[in-house]
């Protein structure tokens, strides 16, 4: 009833015959229609350029001839080359003069021949192709592109009327008349029509002529190499010539690819500054600014889905023909034979074109994306971002959370809790009143993971610009869901439907009804992804069990619906076919048709497989979008600031504030907030005026949590205005320039000279006063290096004084007029604060400028101050004026300039900072060493990693072997689908073929089937749970080396390095390589089988089949030599881009107070760009296998098609088989080496992953080092001929020091910076290489665990860490204490003691802490430090320069603390600045280059007149104070 060749040729017949007797003149008109066209476009084209140019040359300025200048003429040699290099070299040229001498050929050809309709045509091209070598820009592309349109309208003239009859058994070519002068001309307009557009080098048109870009080898290239990616092919031979290529090797990044013209292009739509659409930025990104490109995909989509029909067509015909020997054929089987050859090449080529257009698109993606969340960085309001309170927490506790609207000015801490506030409490003796542990919800509230809700805005921003824009390559390929696949399915069911009539609509229905199970897997991954990417933030354990959800959701409903849905079609289309229609299903039928149903389970695998990585992008474009549209930004940002806040004319050059209120959240955000942050965010309100003296020193003063940073931060603009009053205003002059120093010193990981001059230009003599003044000079003499020393991350080679002088350096070297400084003197002891108040406070380069200085050093800076404005605690001004009248009105403030005005009198200026306790850098300056990169293929010890950690209880050879034993049974099971399906097409082949059994093969083919998808879920599941143990252990092996490492490992490793490795390379763990491993060993297996397969048919095809494993191998080896280096340098240029990210974001405040956006914008193009050069060329060289591979898989399948057909002579069946097996292991081995290959590339995660688990490590934990239960009973510390190093081949920091320290000693330890005090309590903390002997409650510490040590010995840092979460979580995080104890911890630190009972500011142990303490002041986070260490209870105390940062009452309190709280037992030991801090010690410690040279009581001390600690009594003007406090 359906005949097959009948019906798809039945139309071809019919065509033909109306050809045969049409007018063939008529046809040969085609060509001059097309010139007519073209000449029409081009008089258009004409007319507008010349419209277009005339009002450009209206609107530009006269040019040099108008203005009478003459320019001598060039002579005819001279203009030639220059019109040479215009059209792109001699090489283009000489091109363009071929064509058109082969234009000239056919005018000549067509006059000769019978076919002088073609002579206009062929004259016209001519005219063209002497346009395209003569005429000047854009003209002679224009010419040429028309040129090409005429030749290749007349080629397929040709080609229809004389090439395609040459393919029929009845057609006879329609002008074989003309003899040799037909295939003559035949030749001839292949070579122009064909040839010359293909591998002539295409013009050069720079995107932006102003820039002067060289242009890339992709942007010159031919479309042949275009196609087939040939201009790869240098750097795949370079590659193979060197042992490893640098980043640096690979090709210039193109001019349309640069950062800086992406952003040109792309912010005008995406920046919601220039776009004031709310257009979800995913639209935006597809409809706005690549519309171009994704045109051009879905083009190549639909293309590709047509020409995949190319196989089951071609396979269809020849078995045809081996069925009835060519009876009755139309067309040679030749013809198909090349079909297969072509028809997979070009479609081939249309994907790799998709996949090239999507990969630009998503590197550009990649580049915008970033700049674009870094340049919004720069912008929005930077606040305190703490956990969100439970909303099933009790609202019956003690206090309120501190909402998100508490302050943080930036990663440096600038901004303070000081400056905002903390959740009211009850007093501390009512607090303490709840007894026991907490109960219900506020006790699992308590006990939860700190930060498990937390808005980390560095986490966040981390997280946006890698996984989030990783995600995006996947997410792309909706494209295929949207256009390929509805084509395909189309294609695929017309042709099944020639085939097997209307027994496949049955099939195709039930496959439809089906098809909402997809959907609802498809939504259950998208809340799981949105869920997972939620915890990501916040880098939670959590994230693990959501990942494992996905998994199950993608493994199970991959392998059971992908079966289900193709085999219900499948069954019912054959059963129908057979059992009802009564067809035989003969091998033409059959092997066509299970063609397009294998196509059809991939298409539904692919979807699978592509629906959550779509998701994973939507979601990621969300959490983008939700940063850019929704996140607050500074009030000049927004559209409604200068309506609501004017600015007074009368205080434009002056700096001060009018009738204005200030709040770290809008009123539109705070109504945002949670519900239960119910208390009022902290406000600074200026209810009258506050002016600050123009060209002089300006103080601002106030106890610890006053505000008085955020003055500052308001005057910057970093704070919400609020105002108040008609006269309101707030004016900061930037027209000669704002510095800004932070309370925290923020530096940048490069040099100290690049540090102070911040991208300046350089005056050395400027730049020495400066040094000189800010006391530096010696310092950086003391540097091998000199200023030349990196400071690393986060200034780690530098102490705090000399991060807070370089701080200072970096502004006092700007011209700007405005200095806002933030407690600069806090980190300098008192000789280095006189010299730094003396020389440059009262020096020539500060002098005339205005300064507004946040001190607690009242009494020091009293002598230089002109105006000083005094906060109260509750946000408001209390004076301004003179320090006398401030001091006033403040009498505890009075009190304490009273006292320490004469310990500063007579201070020496010439005992400054020597370079911190740390190990010197090298002679170069470098810090940070070069990121590791390896070389050659993917070693076994990093693959080893994986495959270890797979195996489960019963060791790595039983996990693997049954892994393995399944896949082959899998595939076998696989392939014997179908030869059942050849058994019953070979019963129709039989002279008797009535009486087939159709029932049995059908039950036996469905047995089989679901046999295979029985073997292929066990395989699926013994993976999964191999992957998961393997991620699981990974993750754990890299996390306990990191927290494990060494000291000095830490300091010379970037975290931005770190976190690469924790992000996306741990993702490639998660996700991607265990995929693409599990597919390489099923390929593995399908290959041998299939192979086999052929082999047992068509045995002389082993030859064929071994050259193509060589050749595909060696394909696929030169490929690994190039893409294995370019992705080890693509992954270590990322880190760059994210230090500099990170660094930014930690400097934000400083960055927007210099003014230095726009400097770090370039700084972010350009590392970004160097991260796109090594990720283009990456795709490419995917790119560059992809088709290579594909062609030779085609050779192979044609090959053995053609062999099949002409050189054997097997029956159909039999012939269809071999080459159903011959397709897929063609197809799979290069697929095999693609994966095989992509094992190396994503193994590099793997190889960078043991990098950072075999570095240098501190010593484990072992049974040995427990010890006894009761240790330690007292704080008793012996010290015997201890020295110490920084790392194994550095200079000792301390040398053959010895001392002995009773339980319950206070322990006062000075000398200058340098000296070894910090090195000393790194020491005792066993962190850094120790020789000698250390005896902690009489036992020797080496001999401890270091966990059992350190958690013995409580260290306050200057600049104490606190968790995001609750205060409660930071004073107990294991939930060890109840609150009467934390409280009473907190009494004992002050923290009470200095805050208002009747204010709203007061921390409690609810209040909400942001990440790092950023919204506490530096003074409270060490008052909580201090609280914490009380509540740890340990029996040595070590204060690290703690109280350096904190107002002289808060260190009163703290000091009063120490001496009353703490037990008799424990031993303090005391790194202070201030003699008044450790006065009263039991011994104290001096320290002198790395050696103890004093240490006994302070009354033996001051017996010997030439001992150093009494030379510091002797110098300060309080001597009488301070010995009275010894006394």
């Amino acid at each position: 009833m359906f005949d097959s060749g009948q019906v798809i040729l039945e139309n071809v017949f019919r065509f033909a015959s109306v050809i045969e007797d049409s007018d063939w003149e008529d046809i040969l008109l085609i060509p001059a229609y097309i010139m007519a066209i073209s000449c029409v476009i081009l008089v258009g084209q004409a007319i507008y350029h010349t419209f277009a140019h005339s009002k450009e040359r209206a609107l530009s300025p006269v040019d040099a001839d108008d203005q009478g200048v003459h320019i001598a003429n060039p002579s005819h040699l001279s203009r030639l080359r220059a019109h040479i290099d215009e059209l792109g070299g001699l090489q283009l040229f000489f091109f363009r003069l071929i064509h058109l001498l082969a234009c000239l050929a056919l005018v000549v050809l067509s006059i000769a021949t019978n076919l002088q309709q073609l002579t206009a045509t062929y004259t016209y091209a001519s005219c063209l192709s002497l346009f395209s070598l003569s005429a000047k820009s854009p003209w002679n592309r224009i010419a040429k592109n028309h040129l090409h349109v005429v030749l290749i309208a007349s080629f397929a003239l040709f080609a229809y009327r004389d090439l395609w009859p040459l393919a029929t058994y009845t057609l006879t070519p329609a002008d074989g008349a003309e003899g040799w002068l037909l295939w003559t001309e035949v030749g001839v307009l292949s070579f122009a029509a064909v040839f010359i557009p293909l591998v002539s080098p295409r013009q050069y048109v720079p995107v932006d002529p102003e820039d002067g870009n060289e242009p890339t080898p992709e942007q010159t290239a031919s479309w042949l190499s275009r196609l087939f990616y040939i201009y790869c092919d240098p750097v795949v031979l370079k590659a193979f010539r060197v042992p490893h290529m640098k980043i640096d090797d690979l090709p210039l990044l193109s001019d349309f690819n640069r950062t800086k013209y992406l952003v040109k292009e792309s912010f005008q739509h995406l920046d919601p500054l220039l776009s004031p659409s709310r257009t979800h930025i995913g639209l935006k990104l597809t409809f706005k600014v690549f519309p171009v490109e994704h045109v051009r995909m879905a083009l190549a989509l639909i293309a590709y889905s047509g020409l995949t029909m190319a196989g089951p067509i071609a396979i269809n015909r020849l078995l045809a023909y081996l069925e009835t020997g060519g009876t009755d054929e139309f067309i040679q089987p030749w013809f198909w034979v090349l079909w297969i050859l072509f028809g997979d090449t070009l479609a081939s080529i249309a994907i790799n074109y998709y996949n090239y257009q999507a990969t630009t698109v998503f590197v550009q993606c990649q580049a915008i994306l970033t700049q674009l969340i870094f340049d919004h960085a720069l912008r929005i309001r930077v606040k305190a971002e703490v956990s969100k309170p439970s909303p099933t927490a009790s609202n019956d506790t003690t206090a309120v959370s501190t909402p998100d609207t508490a302050s943080v000015a930036e990663g440096e801490g600038p901004s303070t809790f000081s400056e905002s506030s903390a959740a009211s409490t009850a007093s501390c003796t009512a607090s303490s009143s709840t007894k026991g542990k907490n109960t219900g919800p506020e006790a699992d509230k308590a006990k939860e993971p700190i930060g498990v809700e937390k808005h980390n805005l560095t986490g966040r921003l981390n997280n946006l610009v890698t996984s989030d824009v990783d995600s995006l390559v996947n997410g792309q390929q909706w494209m295929m869901i949207a256009f390929f696949l509805p084509m395909q399915l189309v294609f695929n069911i017309w042709f099944l439907y020639i085939l097997l009539g209307w027994g496949v609509l049955p099939g195709f229905s039930a496959m439809i009804l089906m098809s909402p199970l997809p959907g609802l897997i498809a939504k259950l991954i998208n809340n799981t992804q949105v869920q997972k990417m939620k915890k990501s933030d916040a880098r939670v354990q959590n994230v693990t069990e959501i990942l494992n959800v996905i998994r199950m959701v993608k493994l199970f409903g991959n392998d059971f619906i992908n079966s289900a849905l193709p085999i219900v079609m499948t069954l019912t289309s054959y059963g129908i076919y057979t059992l009802v229609m009564k067809q035989p299903l003969t091998a033409s039928r059959i092997f066509a048709s299970v063609t397009l149903f294998r196509l059809l389970e991939g298409n539904l695998h692919m979807m699978f497989m592509f629906v959550p990585g779509i998701i994973e992008g939507k979601v990621a474009l969300d959490r983008m979008n939700e940063f850019i549209q929704e996140t607050e930004l500074l009030d000049k940002y927004t559209s409604d600031i200068q309506a609501t806040v004017p600015t007074s004319q009368d205080e434009v050059s002056s700096v001060g504030i009018g009738q204005s209120s200030f709040t770290w959240m809008s009123e539109e955000h705070a109504c945002d907030t949670t519900p239960s942050s119910t208390r009022p965010a902290f406000t600074l309100r200026i209810d009258d005026e506050v002016s600050f003296k123009p060209g002089c020193i300006n103080l601002v003063i106030g106890q610890t949590g006053s505000g008085k940073t955020s003055l500052l931060m308001a005057l910057l603009g970093e704070m919400h205005r609020i105002p108040t009053g008609p006269h309101s205003f707030l004016n900061l002059p930037r027209q000669g320039g704002v510095a800004y120093h932070a309370q925290e010193s923020w530096v940048l990981n490069e040099t100290i000279r690049d540090n102070i001059l911040f991208g300046a230009p350089y005056d050395e003599h400027r730049y020495n006063t400066v040094l000189e003044q800010c006391a530096l000079k010696h310092d950086i003499e003391l540097f091998q290096a000199g200023d030349q020393t990196e400071v690393g991350e986060k200034g780690l080679t530098l102490s705090g004084g000399q991060k807070a002088r370089v701080t200072l350096a970096r502004a006092v070297y700007s011209s700007a007029e405005i200095l806002l400084l933030d407690d600069v003197l806090a980190a300098l002891d008192v000789h280095t604060a006189r010299w730094i108040v003396d020389k440059c406070f009262q020096g020539d380069l500060v002098r005339g400028r205005t300064v507004i200085l946040v001190t607690h050093n009242v009494a020091m800076m009293a002598p230089v101050a002109d105006f000083v404005v005094s906060l109260g605690l509750n946000g408001q001004i209390l004076s301004q004026g003179t320090l006398s009248n401030a001091l006033a009105k403040d009498e505890t403030l009075l009190a304490e300039v009273d006292r320490d005005a004469k310990a500063i009198e007579k201070a020496e200026h010439d005992v400054i900072e020597a370079p911190p306790d740390t190990d010197p850098t090298t002679k170069s300056g470098k810090l940070i060493v070069e990121e590791e990169v390896s070389e050659g293929h993917l070693g076994w010890s990093a693959l080893k990693l994986l495959v270890v950690n797979m195996a489960g209880k019963g060791g790595t050879f039983v996990f693997w072997l049954s892994f393995i034993g399944v896949c082959v049974a899998t595939r076998a099971s696989d392939n014997m689908e179908i030869w059942v399906l050849t058994l019953w097409a070979s019963r129709y082949e039989d002279p008797d073929s009535s009486d087939v059994p159709i029932i049995p093969y059908l039950a036996l083919y469905t047995g089989v089937y679901f046999f295979t998808v029985l073997l292929m879920v066990v395989g699926s599941v013994v993976w999964f749970f191999g992957s998961l143990r393997a991620s699981r252990r990974i993750h754990e092996l890299l996390v306990k080396s990191v927290l494990g490492s060494s000291l000095r490992w830490l300091d010379r490793t970037p975290v931005s390095r770190i976190i690469t490795r924790c992000t996306q390379d741990i993702q490639q763990i998660d996700s991607g390589l265990p995929s693409i491993i599990n597919a390489l060993i099923d390929y593995t297996a399908s290959i041998v089988l299939k192979f086999t397969a052929v082999l047992l048919i068509s045995p002389i095809f082993i030859i064929p089949g071994l050259i193509l494993i060589v050749v595909g191998v060696s394909i696929g080896n030169v490929y690994m030599k190039a893409q294995l280096p370019v992705k080890r340098e693509g992954s270590n240029a990322r880190a760059p881009v994210l230090g500099h990210f990170g660094s930014a974001v930690s400097g934000i405040v400083s960055i927007r107070a210099y003014g230095a956006q726009d400097a770090f914008r370039k700084e972010s193009y350009r590392r970004i760009d160097q991260y796109t050069r090594a990720q283009r060329q990456f795709w490419d060289l995917n790119r560059w296998i992809n088709v290579r591979m594909n062609l030779l898989a085609s050779l192979f399948a044609s090959s053995l098609a053609a062999y099949l057909t002409y050189g054997t002579s097997i029956t159909a069946s039999k012939a269809g088989f071999s080459l159903n097996m011959a397709v897929g292991f063609s197809s799979m081995i290069l697929w095999w080496v693609r994966f095989l290959n992509m094992v190396e590339t994503r193994g590099n995660s793997l190889e960078r992953i043991q990098q950072y688990i075999e570095i240098e490590h501190e010593p484990k934990s072992a049974k040995e080092g427990v010890p006894p239960a009761y240790w330690p009973a007292s704080g008793d510390l012996r010290v015997e001929n201890l020295s110490a190093r920084y790392s194994p081949d550095g200079p000792k920091v301390l040398h053959e020091i010895s001392f002995h320290i009773v339980p319950g000693e206070r322990i006062g330890i000075v000398g200058r910076t340098g000296s070894g005090k910090s090195s000393l309590t790194l020491a005792l903390l066993r962190a850094i290489i120790t020789e000698g002997k250390m005896y902690y409650d009489g036992i020797a510490t080496d001999t401890l665990n270091l966990d059992a040590l350190r958690s013995n010995i409580t260290i306050i840092p200057q600049v104490p860490e606190l968790l995001s979460g609750t205060l409660r979580q930071n004073l107990d995080p294991l939930s060890q204490h109840d609150d009467a104890v934390l409280n009473s911890a907190l009494c004992s630190a002050g923290l009470f003691s200095l805050q208002n009972a009747n204010t709203e500011s007061r921390l409690a142990l609810d209040s909400q802490i942001s990440g790092g303490g950023s919204n506490l002041s530096v003074g409270q986070r060490q008052i909580l430090a201090l609280a914490r260490a009380l509540v740890r209870q340990s029996k040595i105390l070590i204060l690290d320069e703690a109280t350096s940062a904190i107002d002289y009452e808060t260190d009163a309190v703290i000091q009063k603390s120490l001496r009353s709280e703490l037990g008799k037992d424990v031993t303090l030991l005391t790194v202070a600045h201030r003699l008044q801090t450790i006065m009263d010690s039991d011994k104290i410690m001096v320290l002198d280059a790395g050696r103890l040279v004093e240490f006994d009581k302070p009354t033996e001390l001051l017996k010997n007149e030439k001992s150093y600690f009494r030379a510091l009594i002797e110098e300060s003007g309080d001597k009488e104070a301070l010995l009275a406090m010894i006394n």
